[in-house]
């Protein structure tokens, strides 16, 4: 038995220990994972939640539901309001805790209404190397984080996720539509949509991993290293201009230094983890 294969059991049997469970699900492969072996520990006592607000978009949302037809889970939708919270539209450094902290609010009412035992969600090892607010409020709220509790790391999930044949196994990561958004500038539905409208465009030129980085005026798009010489083509360039500027931006640039999560946070300063 493989290493990653030992830290599964692990997980399994830390979850046959919760009475029931309701699984935070995005949809993407570590919550798809968790959910997944949530559903194979506990059965029906298992309820995967997506919250569906303006920073998540109609992909995520298909991919979400793909996994739940595969797997046929307890699954249900909420909505969340983060946008009516001044403190996340202003967008600083911490705009993820609030996000996390309205989840958390409504996931804690749902299981205080329906009788579940606990909240999970899909943080992992390699979580911890980065900055990621969302997870002070996890811990606020008493969310439990099975997968890190077991060491399982993203590669570890990825591999599981394929045996089992999760379909978002290979995924790229993909986090909220917000985190496109450079920090300082205001979170609106407005923007949101056409960073949305912008990935999706990138998606139809046949491109995997990428990012719209909204700017207020200039669109900074990135691609993966192995895609980039297709993106520097000049005919492909003219694509992008063509696309972005019809979006609204005056001015479109592709990185030199290619995909990469969490781009942003080279700019953070003075940040205590």
């Amino acid at each position: 038995m493989g290493e990653a294969e030992v830290k599964e059991g692990k997980l399994l049997e830390q979850l046959r220990q919760v009475p029931s469970l309701v699984v935070a699900y995005s949809g993407g492969v570590d919550s798809a994972y968790l959910a997944y072996a949530a559903r194979q520990a506990l059965g029906d006592r298992m309820l995967a939640v997506t919250a569906l607000s303006a920073s998540y978009s109609e992909r995520d949302r298909q991919e979400a539901q793909a996994v739940v037809a595969r797997f046929k889970l307890p699954h249900e939708f909420i909505t969340t309001d983060e946008l009516s919270n001044p403190a996340y539209r202003a967008n600083n450094p911490d705009r993820c805790y609030f996000c996390k902290d309205e989840l958390f609010d409504k996931l804690d009412e749902l299981v205080a209404k329906r009788g579940f035992a606990a909240v999970a969600y899909g943080v992992n090892v390699d979580d911890q190397g980065d900055w990621r607010p969302g997870q002070r409020a996890a811990r606020e709220h008493s969310v439990l984080t099975p997968l890190l509790d077991a060491g399982l790391t993203k590669a570890d999930i990825r591999e599981l996720a394929r045996r089992a044949e999760v379909p978002v196994w290979n995924r790229p990561a993909s986090a909220c539509l917000s985190s496109r958004i450079a920090y300082g500038i205001e979170v609106t539905p407005e923007r949101l949509a056409i960073v949305e409208k912008g990935e999706e465009a990138l998606r139809a030129l046949g491109f995997r991993q990428f990012r719209v980085r909204y700017h207020e005026e200039l669109a900074r798009i990135e691609i993966s290293s192995e895609e980039m010489p297709r993106a520097l083509d000049p005919a492909m360039a003219r694509k992008f201009v063509e696309i972005f500027k019809e979006l609204g931006f005056k001015f479109v640039t592709l990185d030199l230094e290619g995909y990469r999560t969490g781009s942003m946070n080279p700019l953070l300063v003075n940040i205590q983890k």
